[in-house]
């Protein structure tokens, strides 16, 4: 996309952040009374359509399919910028797929249609095992993981094995990448995947070898001091973490569970904050994409806890913070 084509995109951008949510409208939609209110008041707001159902999963559904067709207009033909940020999902689809393949069954294997290959084409290249369809970064991870499932029927193993790959695939493209804010989300992603990692190995007693199946080597950490870490307990990876960039970590991880996982999306909006003031690249058009999605995950915590009468504290102590 030309210098011209993203002054303009960047322009429609800056009008759209206008009616992203900040943090005093998060706090007018945890005042709702109800979890019907809180529908009610999202609908008032612009989310959602004229055909959405009153429910959750239809209204957030529809909120991240109108923030993917704006940004794909903006971009044209300049799509594959966006391709990193839908790996999470295509290799969702392959253990899903994988999984029912081989099971046939079709419970609980949730798929994405929002990627490169839709949950309907991901079924039949396993079904038909005809890898080579697939983009040369998954083929090999796709056979193994078939593989292993083939004769292990272990999931968490074949799930192990797909979400190393993703890690591997997301910070090759970061490192290829031209564009800074594609190296940020790489590098952010995944060191943040490694330490969620090493802290739920340690809860969980998970050997050393399971993490090295597990995580992903990465820049800003190194992978082995993290696993000797975890081996060693929890004040010995936030001793560690104490001295990286990712201190802030190590507090949430001492504060509570809740306080770590929110710090580990938190991380993010960090990194693609200073996007804003990049008027001429393609990284505020992607920083509102990430800010989108998590605004969405935000409102799915309070629609949760309200449908399912949690405790306002427990509520609060799970939401995200804004872009804005």
């Amino acid at each position: 996309m030309s210098y011209v084509d993203y002054t303009y995109a960047v322009a429609r951008i800056r009008a759209m952040e206008m009616t992203l949510f900040s943090s005093a409208t998060i706090e007018q939609l945890m005042a709702m009374k109800t979890y019907e209110n809180c529908l009610q008041f999202l609908m008032e707001r612009g989310w959602g359509d004229n055909d959405t159902p009153m429910n959750a999963e239809a209204i957030l559904a529809k909120e991240n399919e109108k923030t993917w067709k704006t940004i794909r207009e903006l971009l044209k033909d300049d799509q594959q910028v966006l391709e990193v940020f839908t790996y999470q999902k295509l290799f969702h689809n392959l253990k899903s797929a994988i999984k029912e393949s081989i099971t046939s069954d079709s419970h609980g294997n949730i798929y994405f249609d929002d990627c490169a290959i839709d949950g309907k084409e991901m079924a039949r290249i396993v079904r038909e095992r005809e890898f080579e369809a697939l983009p040369e970064f998954m083929r090999e991870v796709a056979k193994e993981a078939y593989e292993t499932f083939l004769h292990t029927r272990d999931g968490q193993l074949c799930d192990i094995i797909v979400d190393q790959a993703t890690l591997r695939a997301i910070y090759e493209a970061g490192k290829n990448a031209s564009d800074p804010i594609i190296k940020d989300y790489a590098e952010s992603t995944v060191a943040v995947a490694n330490i969620k990692i090493a802290v739920r190995s340690q809860k969980t007693a998970k050997s050393l070898e399971f993490m090295k199946r597990a995580m992903a080597p990465c820049d800003s950490l190194s992978i082995d001091r993290l696993m000797m870490t975890a081996l060693s307990g929890v004040d010995a990876i936030c001793e560690y973490l104490a001295g990286t960039s990712y201190a802030e970590g190590a507090e949430a991880l001492k504060e509570s569970p809740s306080a770590f996982e929110r710090w580990c999306d938190n991380q993010l909006m960090e990194t693609i904050k200073p996007q804003k003031y990049n008027p001429f690249s393609v990284g505020p058009l992607v920083a509102y994409v990430l800010a989108r999605q998590n605004e969405i995950k935000t409102v799915r915590i309070i629609l949760t806890g309200k449908l399912n009468d949690l405790p306002e504290e427990q509520i609060r102590e799970r939401i995200r913070e804004m872009y804005v």
